[in-house]
């Protein structure tokens, strides 16, 4: 099987443009094994579309499908134009997703595709969208919740997929997001599970946070994230309408003008090209 790596700030995934149909969810837990197979945050699929350039389905290192993934949609917008699935000198791109057709302007540097704008959508403050079991229509901000032993108070907000972020005043390096994390994730708050950030507001226009991915764990960067996190702070009054958002893997670029879309930009990395062999992955 032909495949090809690809991160954003170290948030990778194995991708393919498919012939047939197979056990995705199985493929993706054997693909993105760091020791019995590839290794990636998840496998993502380029398929064609009939709203829109192509249709990308994002499936979890445990094997999940996830609604959309910021970083992982750069990188297949890079993907599509290099292996032509789409017109090479095309500078924008609609991409349909679980969360909506989303809209991405790529960036060149001499020809090559190395970074993308990506219109993520409006952010939604309503826990009935996420979804979570909280009453009333939300907006929901400081929700007392205690996890491990752990007091967190939660900001919930979607970008097309849950986020529920726990703003904190030391650096999030600190927090125990290995523990803490996957029992965020599946809280009973959270019937679909949820998406974890631990964040620190350095200033106005610049946030620190760390995330624990749904069905993946801890990863290098979010771009559904990063884009929860800067409309959150934004509502709550912490941040303005742009924001540098540094995470382990580097810094992503968010802009929201408080009502509609976050747009987020960010670099789109190939990493590699290569034949990997399922039945050599598991022994068989």
């Amino acid at each position: 099987m032909r495949v090809t790596k690809m991160h954003g700030l170290g948030n990778d995934y194995i991708f393919l443009a498919p012939a047939e149909e197979l056990d995705w969810p199985q493929v993706s837990r054997e693909v993105s094994d760091r020791h019995f197979g590839v290794g990636s945050d998840g496998l993502i699929l380029a398929l064609p579309s009939e709203q829109a350039d192509l249709r990308m389905r994002i499936f979890n290192a445990d094997g999940s499908e996830a609604e959309m993934c910021g970083n992982g949609i750069r990188c297949l917008a890079r993907f599509a134009v290099e292996e032509a699935l789409v017109d090479p000198s095309r500078d924008r791109l609609a991409i349909e997703t679980l969360a909506g057709v989303l809209t991405i302007d790529l960036v060149r540097e001499g020809g090559t595709v190395t970074a993308a704008r990506v219109d993520m959508g409006r952010p939604s403050f309503d826990p009935a969208t996420l979804p979570a079991n909280v009453e009333g229509p939300g907006p929901v901000v400081d929700l007392p919740v205690t996890v491990g032993g752990v007091d967190l108070h939660l900001t919930l907000a979607s970008i097309g997929n849950p986020h529920a972020i726990h703003y904190i005043d030391t650096d999030p390096g600190e927090f125990p997001l290995e523990r803490i994390g996957p029992l965020v994730e599946h809280h009973e708050l959270f019937p679909r599970r949820t998406n974890f950030q631990v964040v620190q507001i350095l200033d106005e226009g610049h946030a620190k946070h760390r995330v624990w991915e749904r069905g993946s764990g801890i990863t290098m960067a979010s771009g559904t994230s990063a884009s929860a996190v800067a409309a959150a702070s934004r509502m709550r009054g912490f941040t303005g309408g742009r924001l540098v958002d540094s995470l382990p893997g580097g810094d992503l670029f968010l802009e929201w003008d408080g009502e509609g879309s976050v747009f987020m930009t960010g670099p789109a990395t190939r990493v590699f090209d290569g034949e990997w062999h399922r039945e050599i992955a598991r022994g068989a």
